[in-house]
């Protein structure tokens, strides 16, 4: 008889997604993947394979489904300007959430290994990117609405606020003030007007 799986693929895959955004690739052992799982490692190594690929399996899973689906829900439903805002307000609400502050788990893997790893580093440029390319879209919107300044190249403008949200991701991990966070945030949209 063929193997069957006692235990939720994709449920397995999103706790072990959150234990590696918590703490990262390397501070995550395989015992705490067995822990926040409740599988063992030789399922967990029969089902995904080694560390590295559940780790990037994982990394997918959360640019498909958290990045891109909030990006995707907030150009639909929001103005420009709230759109813009609510990128920012994501992160910025872990920080009330007690050991909430995760931060990005794209950027976090950035800074942890997107520096000696041509693969991950090819998945979190693209990502970087599609958001680049949100704010862009954002942007133009706003100021074909009015609602932004129509006199500035939306271009150079979204590079600055891909920028502040990478520096402002970065923070979050070491500085989880919601006044800093906040200001820059408001900085930027000030910006746009």
């Amino acid at each position: 008889m063929p193997w069957e799986k006692n235990f939720d693929i994709d449920e397995t895959l999103t706790r072990a997604m959150q234990t590696f955004w918590a703490h990262g690739y390397e501070a995550t052992s395989m015992q705490d993947l067995v822990t926040a799982t409740g599988v063992n490692r030789a399922s967990i190594y029969a089902t995904y394979g080694d560390k590295r690929a559940l780790f990037l399996t994982a990394l997918r899973k959360y640019d498909g489904e958290i990045r891109r689906r909030m990006l995707a829900e907030l150009a639909e439903t929001k103005t420009p300007a709230e759109a813009i805002a609510a990128v920012f307000d994501k992160f910025i609400g872990q920080t009330t959430v007690p050991q909430g502050n995760w931060g990005c788990f794209l950027v976090n893997t950035a800074l942890e290994l997107a520096a000696h790893d041509d693969e991950i580093s090819e998945l979190v440029n693209a990502a970087q990117d599609e958001i680049e390319a949100f704010f862009l879209a954002m942007i133009r919107k706003g100021q074909q609405s009015g609602a932004f300044a129509a006199d500035r190249d939306a271009k150079p403008l979204a590079h600055q606020a891909l920028a502040s949200l990478l520096g402002m991701l970065v923070m979050i991990r070491s500085r989880p003030e919601e006044e800093f966070l906040t200001a820059v945030r408001d900085g930027f949209l000030k910006s746009l007007t």
